[in-house]
């Protein structure tokens, strides 16, 4: 290569290390200076340091190591190097290795080094734990060994062990390498083909490893308890493990120690030869085949298969125990519920207790219905799912859809979605809006009492009924939320001006706002805003003026992210909720602490156990992550108007959690007795682990463990019957007095099914019981008549007048959650149905209520009217429920033909429902859908009703039995 082109290589390559290490240096000072804003810079500190030192610890070892092998190999190069074809063909590369040896010997070490510690520092997590780790004061049942080894210790053990092995291997591989360069190592010629200096160097190596092979063995009969038990999907060591691999483990290691000094011993001090190593070595590997592998082969074969239920009977009583103790399942309290009840009783008509409490505002879906009617901006959004709360209003408690409306960045208009706009003028939502759970007006909209921008009442413009601002906060803005994806930038422009927008007012002049919190980070000097326009690679810091020494950028700004940055080592629920507390709106989360490692505890799939109808693929949705130990152990608040992240002890007996706490510093998380009591107020079961919990039940509610072997009392999660799909059902929240209870409660519910049945088997609900969780199973008997969700489902869907209803309204039908509520012995099902109707901007209304107790159904506007029918109603069929006729008309004649072919059209519908032809029905619907067109062009209405769709499926050809009505 010519000077001027080594002098562009060496530019080049100074121009990439510049701008890598640019890039390193830029996003860890902007990380420290976030870090700072909250105050938790021993997290960052914490992080970084861990891994640099393991980083430098492991890299440093494995370079002297693997250096130092590669070095000893060519210090026992023989003196005359032994002569010969294989020899000479080796000299020029003795010859072109010589004058740089020891530099490829440090290169090639390094190399390895650096991937080795780039590897290391991907542990620091268990470093931490291992470094801090708590009893359990718990011990395992095969070993009496307290559980915190497992969790705290083994990980690490393995690691480095998984590590010994590797490196101890490319040691080997390079020394012989350098033994064969060299001459120390021949593969042909006469006499000794491995000098006395090369075998003993090899040889040390071998055994080694196989000392390593010895621990190796030792931890592995450790890790059996984390194992799985033959023949089963549950976790831990059974029969076979315990009874033969165990012991073959043990025996293993005894092999090993022999072997190790068959080869120190006789291939170097006594035979000189590597004979009997070897023999020792394939002593080993038969050993390990035949005690390890086949033994154990035999015992499960011929001992437990012919008779698994009675041999693997105490370790699924282990695992059984340690997964209702891991799990948090041991604390559940199993209540009979005699349901044996089919007939609505009549105090269902003046129940005062759970009627008036039943939530009607489906949380998935009125969030559009909050986006249109309170957004008044078309920027502003509600998200896909809102949230259930509770709160105390006018004396009377009671559950809340609630939402805050945020900033949606992506329906700025073109004009509006330039720099400035998006980031120095939009920069925050406005309002806490909420409404009762249980209250509609105005023809199916939520009431809603929070929220307004400028403390008007709910509705007014449209005449409904009115609502005052009954959660005031004292800072209703919201800088920081779940669709807060883009940096802000915050503070007063030059000249002392205002840039933010607030809300609208209506007058002329919307108002605006400057930023007074204590979030963000300051940009008060020409450095800050150059190392920000580096972050996002954007000018537009260091040119623009509203850009200045007052501002401040705000990023990160999900509260999920944020607590995640701050906790690293929770798993956070996927739904965080808002909250009016204290004046001011803070985000909930959920924090857990988990582990894979608890002895005998069943592994699950946290996403599998955890996805339901609502997650699907999105926001909702957790990572894969296998765990077989799970806690609630924090409650995580992010303040929505300065950002401020808190971590508040919940568990304060989850020894995971102090050992956290312990790795940065101790004073991260706040004790659970500074916990604010309004904000205990609004802690709610939470809804990941609720599903974990559920989906486990469903098995290991059973105690005994030949009855969980044969399984004939296992339940499951039925799937949802509002989408029907094969996705699970999700919990709902309620606040409702359930049987065993003597007060009503805000608790997550969820019904299941005995497996490969339909009928319900049991309630299971989650709540908080003087701030502790609580767990109840309403378990129902076993021979009970009671419909599950899929089958109480189905009896709605096909009533006659919700049948019919539902097929003209055809794909503008949104159905609600369907709410399981025993009363009396029975079980009331409730579900919501709602309308969406045609427009552009159309969003759903709640029209119908579903109820239905037994084999009885009702279908009514109102859930009170609902349930009169429901007690009222005995024999019969219910009348056809159809479109509304036309009004009568006088004058057109064009009116009024048109009128008589829509009084037709009902009229064939009637028929060909009552005569169950799947074509007539369809080309009736099809027929009713152009005349009430042609009615309305023909009276001028402007918005039609809703028209029939032809594709809805017809009834069913008979009419239901009097039961169902």
């Amino acid at each position: 290569m010519s000077r001027r082109g080594r002098a562009w290589l060496i530019v080049l390559t100074g121009l990439l290390i510049f701008f890598a290490v640019l890039g390193w240096v830029v996003e860890a000072w902007t990380e420290w200076l976030w870090f700072d804003e909250l105050g938790a810079t021993q997290v960052f500190t914490g992080q970084l340091g861990t891994r640099i030192g393991l980083f430098a610890v492991f890299g440093l070892i494995i370079w002297a190591f693997l250096f130092g092998n590669l070095y000893l190999a060519y210090k026992l190069r023989p003196f005359l190097p032994p002569t010969g074809v294989e020899q000479q063909a080796l000299e020029r590369y003795r010859y072109l290795l010589g004058p740089h040896l020891m530099r490829w010997f440090a290169l090639a070490a390094g190399a390895v080094a650096f991937f080795a510690g780039l590897a290391a520092q991907g542990h620091w997590q268990q470093w931490l734990l291992f470094e801090n780790a708590e009893p359990f004061n718990q011990k395992d049942p095969q070993f009496g060994i307290d559980i915190g080894f497992y969790v705290f210790k083994l990980p690490f053990w393995q690691y480095l062990l998984n590590t010994g092995f590797t490196v101890t291997v490319l040691a080997l591989i390079g020394a012989l390498g350098v033994h064969y360069l060299y001459g120390g190592v021949r593969l042909s010629g006469a006499g000794d083909r491995m000098t006395t200096g090369a075998r003993a160097h090899l040889t040390g190596l071998v055994a080694l490893f196989v000392s390593l092979k010895a621990v190796a063995y030792v931890l592995d009969r450790r890790a059996l308890l984390l194992d799985t038990i033959s023949g089963t999907d549950l976790t831990g060591a059974g029969y076979t493990d315990i009874q033969a691999l165990l012991p073959a483990k043990e025996m293993l290691t005894y092999i090993s120690v022999i072997v190790v000094i068959a080869i120190l011993i006789f291939s170097n001090a006594v035979m000189r030869n590597l004979v009997w190593p070897g023999v020792a070595l394939g002593l080993l590997a038969i050993s390990a085949v035949a005690i390890g592998g086949i033994y154990p082969w035999g015992v499960q074969t011929f001992q437990v298969d012919p008779s698994r239920n009675v041999k693997e009977a105490p370790y699924i009583d282990r695992t059984i125990q340690a997964t209702r103790a891991a799990y948090g399942l041991d604390g559940a309290t199993n209540t009979p519920y005699a349901s044996d009840t089919v007939e609505p009783p009549a105090s269902l008509a003046q129940d005062k207790t759970i009627v008036p409490n039943i939530r009607l505002l489906d949380p998935a879906v009125v969030a559009e219905t909050y986006t249109q009617l309170s957004q008044v901006r078309s920027f502003y959004q509600f998200g896909d799912k809102l949230d259930i709360d509770r709160y105390t209003i006018d004396g009377k408690t009671a559950d809340y859809v609630v939402g805050v409306r945020e900033i949606e960045y992506s329906k700025l208009t073109t004009a509006q979605s330039n720099w400035i706009n998006k980031h120095t003028v939009y920069t925050h939502g406005y309002g806490l809006v909420a409404a009762p759970a249980n209250t509609t007006v105005c023809a199916g909209q939520p009431y809603f009492v929070s929220g307004f921008f400028t403390g008007q009442a709910q509705g007014a413009e449209q005449g409904c009924s009115s609502a005052t601002d009954k959660l005031p906060v004292e800072q209703p803005r919201i800088y920081y939320g779940e669709r807060m994806g883009e940096y802000a930038i915050v503070g007063k422009a030059d000249g002392g001006t205002s840039a933010e927008y607030d809300r609208p007012t209506g007058d002329a002049t919307d108002a605006r706002y400057t930023y007074t919190g204590s979030g963000g980070v300051d940009l008060d000097s020409t450095w800050r805003r150059l190392l920000y326009s580096i972050k996002y690679a954007e000018s537009n810091f260091l040119l623009a003026d509203a850009v200045n020494d007052n501002s401040k950028i705000l990023y990160e700004r999900d509260p999920r992210t944020r607590v995640q940055k701050v906790a690293p080592f929770l798993t956070l629920d996927g739904d965080p909720y808002p909250a009016a507390v204290g004046g001011r709106i803070v985000w909930i989360v959920d924090g857990y602490t988990t582990s894979a490692n608890y002895p005998y505890a069943q592994r699950i799939d946290l996403q599998d156990a955890t996805s339901d109808s609502l997650t699907g693929d999105g926001t909702f949705r957790l990572a894969r992550q296998d765990i077989n130990y799970i806690r609630n152990s924090v409650k995580a608040t992010v303040d929505a108007y300065d950002g401020t992240v808190k971590l508040y002890e919940f568990d304060d007996k989850d020894p995971i959690l102090k050992a956290w706490n312990n790795a940065f510093g101790g004073k991260l998380i706040t004790a659970k007795s500074e916990i604010p009591a309004e904000l205990a107020q609004h802690f709610r079961y939470p809804a990941d682990m609720f599903k974990v919990q559920r989906d486990l039940l469903t098995r290991f509610h059973v105690n005994n463990a030949n009855d969980f072997f044969n399984a004939p009392d296992f339940w499951a999660v039925p799937n949802d019957p509002a989408t029907a799909g094969s996705a699970k059902q999700p919990p709902y929240y309620l606040l409702t007095q359930l049987p065993g209870q003597t007060e009503p409660r805000f608790q997550l519910t969820a019904a299941v099914t005995p497996r490969e049945r339909q009928n319900l088997a049991a309630l299971i609900s989650g709540s908080y019981v003087d701030g502790k969780p609580t767990l109840q199973v309403l378990e129902l008997s076993k021979d009970g008549r009671i419909p599950g969700p899929g089958q109480a489902q189905q009896l709605m869907e096909n009533f006659d007048a919700a049948r019919t209803q539902l097929n003209i309204w055809g794909n503008n039908v949104v159905k609600g959650n369907l709410l399981s509520l025993p009363y009396g012995g029975g079980m009331l099902y409730v579900e919501p149905i709602y309308l969406r109707s045609s427009g552009e901007k159309a969003y759903p209304l709640m029209k119908k209520v579903l109820v239905s107790y037994g084999d009885k159904v009702a279908f009514a506007d109102t859930l009170t009217d609902g349930i009169k029918q429901l007690v009222g109603t005995t024999t019969g069929t219910p009348p056809v429920t159809t479109p509304n006729q036309p009004p009568p008309t006088t004058g057109s004649p064009t009116l009024a033909a048109a009128a008589e072919k829509v009084n037709k059209a009902i009229d064939d519908v009637r028929a060909a429902q009552q005569s169950g032809n799947f074509e007539a029905y369809g080309k009736a619907l099809a027929a009713l859908e152009a005349a009430m067109k042609e009615f309305e062009q023909a009276s001028g209405t402007t918005t039609p009703p809703p028209a029939a769709s032809p594709s809805a499926p017809p009834p069913s050809p008979s009419p239901s039995p009097a039961t169902t009505g």
